[in-house]
């Protein structure tokens, strides 16, 4: 099978745990890996043989901004479960999301959270 990654969806959002994180938000970082069946867009070039990722890039800014969940588990399940609803030529779908400022004292690091899903998930 074939796959599509999206890397560096940068987008600020606020789930987060933490009253401050819900309120003041923070920025999240998204990489999806879309599995799909590419061959007949290899042959046609036409993007009406494909997945026009940028719907999938506007979905995913779009939950990010919008969701207010207390954990990051729930909303890159939710990234997963809507991409899978919404793209019928993807059949799996890989999502990680990332805070890359977690606020958690004397942590510079970035927190990410992966999740692999397929359409039987659903």
């Amino acid at each position: 099978m074939d796959c599509i990654h999206l890397t560096g969806i940068r987008c600020y959002g606020y789930t987060g745990y933490l009253a401050e994180e819900q309120v003041l938000g923070q920025w999240f970082e998204v990489d999806v890996r879309l599995w799909l069946d590419i061959s007949t867009a290899a042959k046609t070039d036409a993007i009406e043989d494909t997945l026009d990722y940028r719907s999938v890039i506007s979905l995913i800014q779009h939950l990010v901004k919008t969701s207010k969940f207390a954990l990051v588990e729930k909303l890159v399940t939710t990234i997963a479960d809507s991409i899978l609803q919404e793209c019928d030529r993807v059949t799996k779908v890989q999502v990680t999301l990332s805070k890359p400022a977690a606020p958690i004292p004397d942590f510079g690091g970035k927190i990410s959270i992966e999740v692999t899903k397929s359409k039987s998930n659903l």
